[in-house]
């Protein structure tokens, strides 16, 4: 047989025969990542969202992967949030959640002593000495945030981030599943993945995200590793392949 009609020999994972010990199972949690673009093709082009499937973002946090993270923080609860369990975790943080939930609420009350009607999802900082948190604050009144927020909350974090190379890199949580800050669209229920990070890039942000826990139970689904999705998406949206 020729060279080029021979079987291209399987790639091995695993040492010895965990490949084959290794086989997924449709009842545990797992994510099916699908190949996207030329894995060839070597570009300075950074005009994508990686999307950190299967990475654990405090891990990554607490380990110094990142410089800064964007998540949520509200004036009434955020013990049930993220950046209640990273005030937690680093060590030389002199903040607490209950510390930053005062704070949040004495921003509000600041705010709105000076503009009664104001909406507006600020963007608070938290330096942990060793990351800083860039936290999109809830709109007071607002028992969740909606896509129009997230929108307006990323253009500013874009506006803060440009320019500044010590602040790199960053990531943000994904806004979904979450227990103190949910995210409701236009029909009232959470949005989809894709919508977010639609809000997200057409702001200007091009950091990591970090899908939620709950998204590691998509298989069969097929998922992506960045933003944009490819174009074949939309064409079989429309009915075609």
């Amino acid at each position: 047989m020729s060279q080029t009609g021979q079987q291209k020999p399987r790639v091995r994972l695993y040492d010895g025969e965990a490949d084959l010990l290794l086989q997924a199972d449709q009842r545990t949690d797992c994510v099916t990542l699908l190949p996207c673009g030329d894995l060839h093709a070597a570009s300075t082009d950074r005009d994508r969202i990686r999307i950190q499937w299967g990475q654990h973002l405090l891990a990554d946090l607490v380990s110094g992967r990142y410089r800064t993270v964007v998540c949520a923080v509200n004036d009434q609860d955020n013990s049930h949030g993220i950046i209640g369990e990273l005030m937690d975790l680093v060590p030389t943080s002199q903040w607490s959640v209950q510390s930053a939930t005062a704070y949040a609420n004495m921003f509000h009350e600041s705010v709105a002593s000076h503009a009664p009607d104001d909406s507006e999802p600020y963007i608070l900082k938290f330096d942990l000495d060793r990351l800083l948190i860039m936290a999109i604050l809830r709109p007071r009144g607002q028992d969740f945030f909606t896509l129009r927020d997230l929108t307006r909350g990323f253009e500013t974090v874009t506006k803060m981030l440009a320019g500044r190379r010590e602040r790199l890199p960053v990531a943000s949580v994904s806004f979904l599943g979450a227990k103190s800050n949910r995210v409701i669209d236009e029909d009232g229920r959470e949005p989809s993945f894709e919508s977010v990070l639609r809000v997200m890039f057409e702001a200007g942000y091009r950091g990591d995200v970090y899908p939620s826990p709950g998204m590691w139970e998509l298989s069969p689904t097929g998922v992506f590793a960045s933003y944009p999705f490819p174009e074949s998406i939309e064409t079989m949206r429309t009915g075609g392949f």
